[in-house]
Order: C-alpha cells, then structure tokens, then sequence
C-alpha cells in the first residue's frame, strides 16, 4: 500500500518509509524506494535548554529533494542536490563550532586539575561533558554510516557535486572524531582526578595515624596509672608526675621516631629517584 504525503508533491511514500519518516525518534538511516530515496539523519542540537536531538527526514527523487515538515506534517520542496548539501552543511558546520566549544570547555575543566584546589564542581560539570559528548558521537557515528549510503546511491547523480558532499561527509566524519577525543580526555581526566582524591585521602589517613601514634602512648600510660588499685608505682613519690610525664615522652619518642624515619628514607628515596631519571 502507498500513500501520498502530501497532495502538492507527486512523491508516492510506502507506508513503512513513511512511518520512519514521520517518527521524530528514528534513527539514521538511508533507504531506497521505487525510483526515490529516504535519509533520515538524527542529528544533536543545541537549543535553549541545552543539547538535544532532531530527527530531520529528506526524500530525493529525480534530482529533487523534499524535506519532511514536521510542525506542518508534510514534505516540503527544498530545491536540488545543491540546495540539500547547503542545508546540511549549515547544520554541520553548527555542530562543529558546538563540539569546539565543548573541547575547549574539556580543556578549561583539566586545567582546574591542576590548581592547588580541585573545584567543587568538578564532578558536576565531568559529568555534563561526557553526557553530551558522547550523545554527540553515538549519533554522528549512526549518522556518518547513513549518510555514506546516500553518498554511494546519488554520486553518480546527475547535479550531484562529489567534492561538496565529500567535504560534508569530512566534516561530519570530524565531529565525530573531536566527540571522541574529547570522550577519551574525560576519561584521562576522570582517572587523574581520582588519583588526586586517592592522594588527598592517603595524606588525610597518614595524618590520622600520626595523631593515633601521637595519642597511643599517652592512652596507654593514663590507662595504667588511672586505675583504682593499689600498688601503682610512684603512688607516694613526690616527683611522680614528672616521672610519668617523661615516660610518656620516651613512650612518645619510641613510638613516633621509626615511623617518621621510615617515611622520610621512603620521600628521600623518590627525590633520588625522581631526580636521577629527569
């Protein structure tokens, strides 16, 4: 069964195609019909809210390309092979300028990694980018394929200029490669910020088990000395205080000395170390 889409253009739509044409939610795609062709190109967009997604439908027959109108319902003429090349070169060259900007925006966000203070919001905005950029990429990726076809199917066309849709399917094939670099960058970074949380956590630990260290020795001393029996040494000896207050010290000493050897040996060896390879 065919239908017509709309009664000003002699352009006959099989019923499957047309469904595809007329779903806002199809993926690319490029299909052959009995003399025409279908491309649907889903493609990311930025609007006032943000980054979406646009579904845009042609159909091509004899040289002549129709684009599917959504608010009307219909396809609407949109000139020759040209005037469609004109019309998706404008929306590519949109999303290249979009996926620069989100490179850059990646760009700015690694070097905040390395200021003395990561931001607060790091994790908000790493999550944004690898939200949008990887929506950019999935649907160039689909996009890039279908395109290809219709490419390969009208080349030999007649009005069709290799060179302008090559240097189409060049830029389309580029944001998708920038959507990927940039994907691969958060990656890179989402790992290196870990590593400065890892490291911020393993100084915090470190301090906390100097202070454990620190406090070890006089938890144990005013447990033994506290309790409520008899016998304690230095119970009637005038100068017992200061004598438990020594002993503390060389508790203390006992305790914190090797620990804070062993850490410099270990820094001074990495300086050695760091210091010899450069």
């Amino acid at each position: 069964m065919k239908t017509t889409t709309t009664a000003k253009i002699d352009v006959q739509i099989e019923q499957q195609l047309l469904e595809d044409i007329q779903s806002a939610v199809h993926p690319s795609e490029f299909q052959t019909g009995d003399g025409y062709g279908v491309l649907i190109l889903r493609l990311p967009e930025m609007g006032e809210e943000g980054l979406g997604v646009v579904s845009y439908a042609f159909v091509v027959k004899e040289g002549e390309g129709y684009r599917f109108d959504r608010q009307k319902g219909a396809l609407v003429p949109l000139g020759s092979l040209d005037d469609l090349h004109a019309f998706l070169d404008e929306k590519t060259d949109d999303l290249l300028k979009e996926i620069q900007r989100y490179y850059t925006a990646v760009d700015q966000l690694e070097e905040t990694l390395y200021e003395a203070a990561t931001p607060g919001d790091f994790m908000a905005r790493w999550l944004a980018y690898k939200k949008d950029v990887s929506l950019i990429h999935r649907l160039m990726f689909h996009a890039g394929l279908a395109f290809d076809l219709f490419v390969r199917r009208y080349r030999k066309e007649k009005g069709f200029d290799a060179l302008d849709y090559a240097d189409l399917a060049e830029h389309m094939g580029r944001i998708r490669d920038l959507a990927k670099a940039a994907m691969e960058k958060l990656d890179n970074l989402y790992d290196f910020y870990r590593a400065k949380v890892d490291e911020r956590m393993n100084r915090n630990m470190y301090w906390l088990t100097v202070i454990s260290a620190i406090f070890l020795p006089l938890t144990l001393v005013t447990g033994f000395f506290g309790m409520n029996t008899g016998g304690l040494p230095y119970t009637d000896d005038p100068t017992g205080t200061w004598r438990v207050v020594w002993l503390s010290l060389a508790l203390e000493a006992l305790f914190l000395l090797p620990f804070l050897w062993l850490n410099l040996k270990k820094t001074r060896k990495f300086r050695i170390k760091r210091f010899s390879d450069t």
